[in-house]
């Protein structure tokens, strides 16, 4: 059976943070104005959840459900598209949350490589991504590449070497790592349905002219209106705008890197930028340094002066 919400994902896609209370629960109270804010401030309309970003390997798979069902109800008629990240170390608690993404209509589906009982090949990989897929047929499928995260080096060019004929859903790659040569060779390989977005913000200009058709990241969060000028300069040849507007945001990521800028830090710097109350990250990572998250957003007044 095909995808049903088969829409071209392309463009600007914030991976979403996870609204936290100070007890450490899931605040789905939060999303809402979350919603609006990135519409309105930042016109950022569509959304990755339940990814990296969102601290997805550190909640419970009914605390995803939640969040995800929340994020599709929300979302509707606000936002193009919602994608929900689903992966997770065990393949039944992945076909789980794959099995609810198609019963509260979300857009499609994207999954990380297991990464404690690693893949130890493209085939075994695909194998993986395959049984997954099976959960939720009618759903867009996207396969999460991120090896820094994961320890998962399989490159991207094997995995989709013939994978519609395994995967008929899938629908494109998230493609977080910055070899360009990997990138390429799926960019020349990806079919006209296809999307294959990169998740590297300090590099999207690059990724542009490789031939990528959008960018999922947790900064669209708080510079996707300015990154949206980014893809429209390129997009009208004015590559000198284009990359004006990248060096200033490796201007920035560049001085958050040396403070130090882990998902707890840039959670906080999404907090005193937005304005909402997305709490603290939730144990192993660490609640922001006092001070920290300040430096980096006067950094960014300085760097996007209203």
């Amino acid at each position: 059976m095909a995808p049903a919400a088969d829409k071209k994902l392309t463009g600007l896609v914030a991976a979403t943070f996870t609204p936290i209370t100070s007890e450490g629960e899931i605040n789905l109270s939060v999303i809402g104005p979350y919603i609006d804010y990135l519409k309105e401030k930042q016109g950022v309309n569509k959304v990755f959840v339940n990814g990296t970003t969102g601290e997805s390997m550190s909640l419970s798979v009914e605390e995803r459900k939640l969040l995800a069902e929340e994020w599709c109800r929300k979302a509707k008629g606000k936002m193009d598209q919602v994608i929900v990240h689903v992966g997770c170390l065990s393949l039944k608690d992945t076909q789980e949350l794959a099995h609810h993404a198609a019963q509260i209509e979300a857009d499609g589906i994207a999954v990380i490589a297991p990464s404690f009982f690693k893949p130890s090949s493209a085939d075994v990989l695909r194998t993986f991504l395959q049984e997954v897929a099976s959960a939720a047929p009618a759903l867009p499928f996207y396969y999460y590449h991120v090896p820094s995260v994961t320890g998962v080096n399989v490159k991207v060019r094997e995995l989709i070497e013939g994978i519609e004929k395994v995967i008929p859903s899938f629908r494109g790659i998230k493609f977080t790592e910055s070899d360009l040569m990997d990138l390429g060779q799926c960019i020349s390989y990806s079919q006209p349905h296809w999307s294959v977005l990169y998740g590297v913000d300090e590099q999207l200009l690059g990724a542009l002219a490789m031939g990528a058709h959008g960018a999922v990241g947790s900064t669209y969060n708080y510079v996707g209106c300015h990154v949206n000028k980014l893809i429209s300069a390129f997009e009208t040849g004015d590559l000198v705008q284009a990359r004006t507007i990248q060096f200033k945001i490796q201007e920035l990521l560049s001085f958050a890197i040396k403070l130090g800028f882990d998902v707890g830090v840039n959670k906080q710097l999404m907090n005193e930028l937005s304005g909402l109350n997305l709490g603290p990250p939730r144990l192993p990572v660490m609640t922001c340094p006092a001070g920290r998250a300040l430096a980096i957003k006067q950094k960014y007044d300085s760097i996007f002066p209203e």
